[in-house]
């Protein structure tokens, strides 16, 4: 018997603590030239003159790192099959340089695959907080294997 976390190991109401993430005033510069090259993201001056008053992570950073935190928290201790999408995004609060990012994510429901029986989904709601706050919330719902069925 594998011990990978399987879609039979998932339950609703079954809550996941993963952290920490430091992040960098370094970083957010530089995924933001990459790939979100926006002045409040990428000057200080601008982004202090900006509706964020100060530096700030790009969602799709903020969406990232969180990601990362899952994959290394979870996913990697997995059978997991990839996923469909994003049910849902919101980035509620800028993330800083400085911050401690720990993301929770609670299960909110599993369901079999009904035309892939060797899988199911598990519909997550994560939230990503810095040292003081939420910032950050999503659902998704990744695909695992089905040890059962496997």
């Amino acid at each position: 018997m594998s011990d990978l976390l399987h879609f039979e190991d998932f339950h609703a109401g079954q809550v996941f603590h993963f952290g920490t993430y430091r992040v960098t005033k370094e970083e957010i510069m530089e995924f933001a030239r990459e790939f979100d090259p926006q002045p409040h993201h990428l000057d200080e001056d601008a982004a202090n003159r900006s509706m964020l008053s100060g530096l700030s992570a790009s969602g799709w950073h903020t969406s990232a790192m969180a990601m990362r935190l899952f994959v290394d928290g979870l996913l990697v201790r997995s059978a997991a099959m990839g996923a469909p999408g994003v049910e849902e995004g919101r980035w509620m609060k800028p993330v800083r340089p400085g911050n401690e990012l720990r993301l929770e994510i609670e299960v909110l429901e599993t369901r079999a695959s009904t035309s892939r029986k060797q899988l199911g989904f598990v519909r997550f709601a994560w939230r990503l907080f810095n040292q003081r706050e939420q910032v950050a919330f999503f659902i998704s719902s990744p695909m695992f294997k089905r040890r059962e069925i496997a």
